[in-house]
């Protein structure tokens, strides 16, 4: 997969990509990154992206120039592409988009906004998804697309070191992660549950799904009405009812 960025600051992925599991992604020839300078698509010798807006108002607006110059350059070479604009009026993120967006394209590119906003005909022109990570607003679009870039690169096949590892996490399974423990088994009176150390796996898959269930009922109630849960699901959810 190619993964490319458009952004007034490429320096800011130099350091996340240099780094753990997107490191050895790249090095495994797993992903391809390359980040475009949009001021190199300016025509003006001040190299300017941004201008003042119509109609009055606070801040500045990208102009649409240098970005209609950018992704029409990039796209020129015929790769099937997905355009992504991160900005919090696009469609909030989640682990299907992330799973979705890991299979079925070949290079997606981010445009990272800075200033007030983006021309809105660049929205019209050249993005083909816009993604949200939640209500709220950034300094620009580059650790959003980051973000977006993590969690779908380790999906990819040989990401990981241990690829059950995916299947294991949060969301994976419509639900939240069960807790997780290691040695010591008592660190300062605060001890691993007995099951885990049983050796009876039956009983540490049970607990473990037991308390995925818990955590989900607690802190995001409203992911159960979104999997499907099975016989036993819906045994384990009434004993824990039954003990709170």
């Amino acid at each position: 997969m190619r993964c490319e960025f458009i952004s007034i600051f490429p320096n800011i992925f130099n350091a996340y990509f240099s780094e753990s599991i997107l490191k050895r992604a790249l090095q495994k020839g797993i992903i391809e990154v390359k980040v475009h300078n949009l001021r190199d698509y300016s025509t003006d010798r001040h190299r300017t992206v941004d201008d003042y807006p119509y109609g009055g108002g606070s801040g500045m607006v990208m102009k649409p120039e240098p970005l209609f110059s950018a992704v029409r350059s990039i796209l020129a070479d015929g790769i099937d592409t997905c355009t992504i604009m991160v900005t919090p009026q696009g469609r909030p993120f989640h682990q299907d988009m992330a799973v979705a967006l890991s299979k079925e394209i070949r290079r997606l590119l981010f445009i990272c906004g800075r200033y007030e906003a983006i021309d809105e005909r660049v929205r019209e022109g050249l993005v083909d998804l816009e993604i949200s990570l939640g209500d709220y607003v950034l300094s620009g679009g580059e650790l959003p697309a980051l973000v977006i870039i993590d969690s779908i690169v380790r999906l990819l096949p040989g990401a990981l070191g241990d690829e059950r590892s995916v299947e294991e996490e949060s969301f994976s399974w419509g639900i939240l992660d069960y807790p997780h423990y290691t040695r010591p088994k008592d660190y300062e009176g605060l001890k691993v549950p007995a099951v885990l150390l049983s050796g009876n796996h039956k009983e540490i898959a049970r607990w473990r799904r037991k308390e995925a269930l818990k955590r989900t009922l607690g802190r995001r109630p409203e992911l159960l009405r979104q999997v499907s849960l099975s016989k036993e699901d819906y045994q384990l959810l009434s004993e824990i009812k039954e003990e709170e």
